[in-house]
């Protein structure tokens, strides 16, 4: 009985999923003073060696406004309208999401994931870029090398955004 019971955990074992790979994207909102406060406009995305956009991996913008409004806006994320946001339609599955309060978020893309499954092997840049009604803007570069074995990196603004980490595991 004891073997047979060992033969079950040793298939059991062997017939777990391994860990998926990932991408994790940390980003830090300061809080900041004055009077009047707005929540921050955000894109996220992936770029080549040459700073050519590869892939969106999320937007915040305000959706609650009626008649898609919010999007509107999404034009004062400069760089990333340039090159590629305005050629994309919003709301975007899987993509778009509401503008978040101060503090620490998680961006955590499966490696099977459309927007990180056809990436080939290389040198990249998670760029992420900050704009806010009455307030300013701000893009940060964080390396990232593909694919992960395991990658560790950060890089921190100076005003509208705090650190932006990056870890890819396999």
């Amino acid at each position: 009985m004891r073997n047979l019971l060992s033969a079950l955990a040793a298939v059991g074992m062997a017939a777990a999923p391994a860990a998926a790979a990932e991408l994790r994207v940390s980003i830090e909102l300061p809080q900041l003073s004055g009077a009047e406060y707005h929540r921050p406009y955000l894109a996220v995305w992936i770029e080549n060696a040459r700073q050519e956009p590869v892939t969106t991996l999320s937007v915040w913008y305000d959706t609650r406004l009626r008649n898609e409004h919010g999007q509107r806006w999404l034009k004062d994320l400069r760089q990333w309208w340039r090159r590629s946001g305005r050629e994309m339609t919003f709301p975007a599955d899987g993509i778009s999401g509401a503008t978040r309060a101060p503090g620490r978020h998680q961006l955590v893309i499966d490696a099977a994931n459309p927007r990180l499954a056809g990436l080939p092997a290389g040198e990249y840049s998670v760029v992420v870029e900050v704009a806010r009604e009455a307030g300013g803007r701000e893009m940060v570069r964080v390396p990232l090398q593909w694919p992960p074995a395991e990658h560790a990196a950060s890089a921190s603004g100076s005003t509208e955004i705090g650190t932006v980490a990056v870890s890819a595991r396999r």
